[in-house]
């Protein structure tokens, strides 16, 4: 009988670690639609402006929940490349670039 339980014990062990393992993994390669991985900018700086291509690719956040300043009327933060850069929409001028692992 003792056999028996160590048996159950084990298996029950072994399938609650591979289901955790699992979910690990899922989380590790979680994607929320934000970019990922950081790609520095050196030329992202106050006053330059962000290239088009860039801008477009990126995705905009909410300032709310990544806990950014409001952007003033006309200006936008978007997730490009592990940056969170605050530009006016219309020119593309940048107010400010934040790296986004930085504020998690």
């Amino acid at each position: 009988m003792t056999r028996i339980r160590k048996v159950l014990a084990l298996s029950a062990l072994a399938a609650t670690l591979s289901v955790s393992g699992g979910f690990a993994i899922a989380q590790d390669h979680h994607d929320d639609g934000h970019d990922s991985h950081y790609v520095r900018h050196d030329e992202w700086k106050k006053g330059a402006k962000i290239n088009h291509d860039d801008w477009n690719r990126g995705q905009a956040v909410d300032y709310h929940q990544y806990h950014l300043n409001a952007p003033p009327r006309g200006y936008e933060w978007r997730s490009v490349d592990g940056n969170y850069v605050l530009a006016a929409a219309a020119t593309g001028v940048i107010a400010s670039v934040v790296v986004a692992s930085t504020i998690h």
